[in-house]
């Protein structure tokens, strides 16, 4: 366990914030600081932690001071002293008596190093300021005379950038650096003293830290990065997020070379912008499309497929795409992965659509489109061989989840045959379709599919079972001019139980594919052959949870 000898001038928020997050499990052994009055000396003993106070008396010199200092800490055991306000600069007569010193300047230095970060940062008109934690080292001359060009000057263990807004004023700013700032970097930089991840050099004035390398590749978990930055501009405001009494915008990265929704240009001019739903499931719908080589069309409904099918023509493979689900396609966002044209144009506007998404429109498709003058007509460019977007990610109330894309193709070649009866080559075919557009079906998910267009969808279930049974219903019930007789069935994870193979044969299902790894495998293929059904494992599985 690290202890830490924390100094302030005055409140000393970040020593408190410190104290009470205990990163890396350190501890305060002592605060202590020059001022009788300073308010952390009572927020300090509150939280059980001894205080020392050293005034700097009339005619004490820089040195004598520090000498009292030392003296005051040496009953006490420390491996890290903290600096939190503490406004004497510290010469070699203390740095050279204690471990590693750390100080929090609320700047990216070596810009704004003065004592009026804030001030500097706004005179000076950047968009961008932030903090610094850095190692202190002496900036005073042999008679103890402070070096201005010096102060500030220690190696650097950690920076967080912090946006300077419009009508900022000093005392705005100041609080935002500390609150976004300081408390995410101070932290961050004991935990890493205390785990020992931490090599300061001072003769050559730098600062490794292990676990701060943001390889991209090798490693434990192939280049996660040990701290992922992640900068944006927000381009536009939306008229409401999810529901109308939430506030939202969209925000983009420019440096995506990857075809999205976000960067696509919208060519009716007068139809009303994107809302958030409108980005997110058009977001679903390209990236279900990329999928395929061949032409493909897909309806998206709440960021889950109404119906996906690949075709002959793109006009061919939307049809298909629709037929699956009509009822809930109405109202949802079609993407197609060939340039539209009129044919395909005619058919979408057949029925209402938020949102048609395609890398290109011939011109006859556009007159078309532009019919409806609120369907929302996005251009993407071309479509990329290759994602260029390594990673996802989702934010959790006080931090976020990141993992890398589900970029799984599979191939005939990858698949195990568990069963007595093998799949036909047609089966394999549809097999391979469903399971990549399965991908993009929320958990538990369950696809039909019958060639390569989807016959009934069974989405974001709590029961594996109960995702069968919708999937059939939605084949019987909603599915126009096909159903699950002679289909097959993709389950985005294995089958505990065999009940959903039976309710797979009821529904006319003739083979499965599924990733296998249940306790009860043996049983669940046991099912499969009673009912001559074909069944792959994958030996992978595809959750989708948001």
């Amino acid at each position: 366990m690290t202890r830490i000898a924390g100094m302030a001038g005055n409140r000393g928020r970040n020593l408190l914030n410190i104290a009470d997050r205990r990163p890396g499990g350190a501890d305060l052994a002592v605060v202590l600081t020059n001022d009788e009055n300073a308010p952390v000396l009572e927020a300090a003993a509150e939280r059980g932690i001894p205080t020392e106070v050293v005034p700097l008396a009339e005619g004490m010199s820089r040195r004598e001071h520090e000498e009292a200092v030392n003296e005051a800490l040496a009953d006490y055991e420390f491996e890290l002293v903290c600096l939190d306000g503490y406004m004497r600069i510290l010469s070699d007569t203390f740095l050279e008596a204690q471990p590693t010193t750390l100080n929090v300047h609320p700047s990216l230095l070596p810009a704004f190093p003065g004592t009026d970060a804030w001030g500097d940062a706004l005179e000076a008109d950047v968009s961008v300021t932030g903090c610094t934690v850095h190692v202190v080292t002496d900036a005073t001359d042999e008679d103890g005379n402070v070096v201005e060009n010096e102060v500030d000057g220690g190696p650097i263990v950690t920076q967080e950038p912090i946006p300077v807004y419009e009508g900022d004023d000093s005392e705005s700013l100041k609080e935002r650096v500390l609150y976004e700032g300081e408390f995410r970097a101070y932290p961050r930089a004991v935990k890493w003293f205390a785990e020992g991840a931490v090599d300061v050099d001072l003769e050559a004035g730098e600062v490794t830290v292990d676990v701060d390398v943001a390889s991209t590749e090798g490693g434990d978990h192939d280049g996660l990065p040990g701290r992922r930055l992640v900068s944006s501009d927000r381009i536009d405001t939306l008229r409401y997020g999810e529901n109308p009494h939430q506030d939202a915008a969209v925000y983009a990265d420019y440096t995506c070379d990857e075809a999205s929704v976000v960067h696509a240009e919208q060519l009716n001019e007068g139809a009303k912008d994107l809302s958030y739903n409108n980005y997110n499931d058009a977001d679903g719908a390209l990236n279900l499309i990329k999928e395929f080589d061949e032409p493909a069309a897909a309806v998206i409904k709440h960021t889950n497929p109404a119906g996906c099918a690949t075709g002959d023509s793109l006009a061919e493979a939307y049809e298909k795409a629709l037929s699956t689900d009509p009822m809930s396609a109405f109202g949802g966002i079609v993407a197609l992965n060939r340039e539209c044209d009129a044919e395909t144009a005619e058919r979408i506007i057949d029925s209402f659509k938020e949102v048609v998404v395609a890398p290109g429109y011939t011109d006859d498709a556009l007159e078309v489109l532009f019919e409806k003058g609120n369907l929302r007509v996005l251009d993407v460019g071309e479509l990329d061989d290759e994602p260029t977007e390594r990673f996802t990610e989702k934010p959790l109330v006080g931090g976020r989840l990141v993992q890398e894309r589900d970029l799984q193709s599979i191939s005939v070649d990858d698949l195990e045959v568990v069963t007595e009866r093998e799949p036909t080559e047609e089966e394999l075919e549809s097999m391979l379709f469903a399971w990549q557009t399965l991908k993009h079906v929320k958990s538990n998910g369950i696809l039909f599919a019958d060639g390569t267009e989807t016959v009934g969808i069974g989405m974001g279930q709590v029961s594996r079972v109960d995702a069968v049974r919708l999937a059939a219903m939605k084949a019987d019930e909603h599915a126009e001019g096909k159903d699950a007789d002679g289909a097959v069935m993709a389950s985005d994870a294995f089958f505990p139980f065999p009940d959903g193979i039976e309710e797979a044969a009821k529904a006319g299902i003739e083979a499965v594919i599924q990733p296998g790894g249940s306790k009860n495998d043996d049983s669940v293929i046991e099912a499969a052959d009673e009912h001559d059904i074909a069944m792959v494992f994958t030996g992978q599985r595809s959750f989708r949870h948001d």
